[in-house]
């Protein structure tokens, strides 16, 4: 039978769901306080318990002086007893000895208990910690123990307290006392009594932990989350990219018939929540970002600004009720977004165009100024500014604008626009002039960082992560295998074509031992292609001849006989029916002569019109009713104009 002591330790060890080590600990100290207590033992004096669990005896051990007389039992011991421990120990020295008295008493007892309370709500408060602190950013569920003008009390695992402050709750969301509540795990507080952990729901992670739990895609890793940003209980965008080539990050994110997104909608109390596919291009990404709306361009200006430019009848949509489109794009891409109407950027162009001041913009790798002249930006666009004046004066009379009249204004504006941006943005070519202008030495070209060359900022984002962040990192993968940048995500052909320029202009400057051996490979190369061009010359007149006229001469040749081979009719004979038949089955007249067009196609395989050049007819026969009879006569190439030649 178990003693009552070992069914009270396992109680607590199933009360509490601490370690038995911990436990156990808990227990020999509270001893070690209750004989401090028992026998009034000095501080500096070394006490130490030892407690079997399977009987629940304790032993108390404690650090005496070897003497040959005791004066005090707390602090000596005699030479005999001490030996028993240590043989070898002598007088003055100090032992531990089993110093177990029989009976603690009261208090002592009593010091005890509220030890062994203490030490178990501090390894309780410490389990708590170490278990939240883990816990941070994951979402943990919880049920409402108590409402307040605060917020909310949750409880959750390990007996710990959560505090759902109102700032972290989705705009207009109630709960009821015992209600199970989701939320995440923002900070844990150390705090005396309990840890303080403090819970949101408006947090972004909250949606992303929502997705992966939704996801699969997700949470494997097949799907990434790319950016995401929301405004709780209102709206949310999130852009995801995919891994794995042949996956739709969206559509797996939507779900069939949009089953996974509505759970995370239900959770957040149908917050709208718009998925958009992630693109490197930040013209495309920023397009997409703006969606529902439509975009008729991008225009990415100095610094991290950009133009968008929409519709008459998207302006509204693209901005948002109170601007929250447009700040969430904003959020999502990293962007400032500039949003117009394509009749509010024409009017401005135009406003431009009228006062006839120079454009200055600032260069967004070098910072220096830059002067677009009035002839630069509207270059070839004189006939087309009347007829954008004549639109806009249209659209302020409030009179209706064709559709013509709209791609007119969107043609205006785009190309304008793309001067602009053009002069801004210089392409890697025209970076390269400019390096190569400024007299470098080879270790400083290899020494130039890759923002330098040029290349959209994301392509250089893309580069660095994956360790190309020098023009010398890029000519020795280039040189190397190719293919090892064209495999990284994100890097279109077009980027290809500019490392390889890149290349190029890092190789011009390279002082290697492979030059000079390619000198003479090319001398040698002019030597060796006058030979063949001379031995051809006479070829190509040859060739010409077997097939311009053994080809053209068996086709011609038989349908030129076949006339040839009839027998003289003068004009105007007569012939009969039987003379007629013996005509055609001897050559006179054959269906290949005739023009008609769907004979024609249907000669051809497959009902195609034969390409074969047809030859006109040399016979015409009339029938005379009057007569009853037949007559045939030859075509003339220079005859009447009747006949249609």
């Amino acid at each position: 039978m178990k003693s009552e002591f070992v069914l009270a330790f396992n109680e607590v060890l199933e009360e509490k769901q601490l370690p038995r080590d911990v436990i156990i600990q808990a227990l020999e100290s509270a001893m070690v306080s209750a004989y401090r207590k028992a026998v009034t033992a000095s501080a500096a004096q070394h006490v130490e318990a030892k407690l079997d669990p399977e009987t629940g005896r304790f032993v108390i051990y404690a650090e005496k002086e070897v003497v040959d007389s005791v004066v005090d039992n707390r602090t000596e011991v005699i030479l005999e007893e001490a030996r028993k421990v240590d043989p070898n120990c002598e007088l003055g020295d100090m032992v531990i000895v089993e110093s177990t008295p029989k009976d603690f008493g009261r208090v002592a007892a009593q010091t005890a208990r509220q030890v062994i309370q203490q030490r178990i709500r501090d390894a309780e408060r410490n389990d708590q910690m170490s278990h939240y602190e883990k816990q941070i950013g994951e979402i943990v569920s919880g049920v409402v123990q108590a409402i307040n003008r605060e917020g909310y009390t949750i409880g959750l695992e390990k007996k710990a307290e959560g505090i759902l402050q109102q700032s972290n709750l989705i705009r207009g969301e109630r709960f009821h006392m015992h209600d199970r509540v989701r939320a995440l795990v923002v900070e844990v507080k150390d705090n005396p009594r309990n840890p303080q952990i403090v819970l949101s729901r408006t947090h972004k992670d909250f949606l992303r932990r929502l997705l992966e739990n939704e996801v699969p895609e997700i949470f494997h890793g097949i799907v990434e989350i790319r950016s995401i940003t929301r405004e709780p209980g209102e709206r949310a965008k999130i852009a995801v990219s995919a891994t794995q080539q042949g996956i739709d990050p969206v559509g797996a994110c939507v779900g069939l018939r949009g089953v996974r997104i509505q759970a995370i909608v239900r959770e957040l109390h149908d917050e709208k929540i718009d998925v958009i596919e992630w693109n490197p291009d930040p013209v495309i990404y920023i397009s997409k970002a703006i969606s529902p709306a439509r975009v008729v361009g991008v225009y990415l200006g100095e610094g991290n600004s950009a133009t968008v430019i929409v519709p008459e009848d998207q302006l509204s949509l693209a901005i948002g009720r109170e601007g929250q489109n447009a700040r969430l794009a904003a959020r999502l891409t990293g962007w400032r977004i500039d949003i117009k109407s394509v009749s509010e950027s024409a009017a401005e162009l135009i406003h431009t165009y009228e006062q006839g001041e120079d454009v200055v913009l600032t260069h967004e790798t070098s910072g220096e100024p830059i002067i677009i002249t009035i002839k630069e930006l509207f270059k070839g666009e004189d006939e087309v500014i009347d007829k954008v004046r004549g639109v806009l004066a249209k659209k302020a009379e409030g009179r209706a604008i064709l559709p013509e009249e709209i791609e007119i204004l969107n043609g205006f504006v785009d190309r304008v626009e793309k001067r602009k941006t053009a002069k801004v943005h210089f392409s890697v070519t025209d970076t390269l002039k400019v390096l190569g202008k400024k007299g470098l030495t080879q270790d400083e070209i290899e020494a130039l960082p890759i923002k330098e060359s040029g290349l959209p900022a994301h392509v250089c984002e893309i580069l660095e992560e994956n360790g190309h962040k020098t023009f010398d990192d890029i000519y020795n993968v280039m040189k190397n295998d190719p293919d090892v940048m064209f495999k990284l995500h994100g890097v279109t052909a077009d980027d290809m074509n500019d490392l390889a320029r890149i290349v190029t202009f890092v190789g011009k400057h390279k002082v290697t031992a492979v030059e000079p051996e390619e000198e003479p490979v090319a001398e040698t190369e002019p030597e060796i292609v006058p030979e063949p061009i001379t031995e051809p010359e006479e070829e190509p007149v040859a060739e010409p001849e077997p097939v311009v006229e053994p080809e053209p001469e068996p086709i011609a040749e038989p349908e030129e006989k076949e006339p040839e081979i009839t027998y003289d009719i003068p004009e105007d004979q007569e012939l009969s029916m039987e003379d007629i038949f013996n005509s055609v089955s001897s050559g006179l007249m054959k269906m290949s002569d005739y023009d008609d067009e769907e004979d024609s196609k249907m000669d051809a395989p497959y009902g195609k019109p034969s390409k074969k050049k047809k030859k006109k007819k040399g016979i015409e026969i009339e029938y005379d009713p009057d007569s009853d009879s037949t007559m045939v006569r030859r075509k003339h190439k220079r005859g009447d104009d009747d006949w249609g030649w």
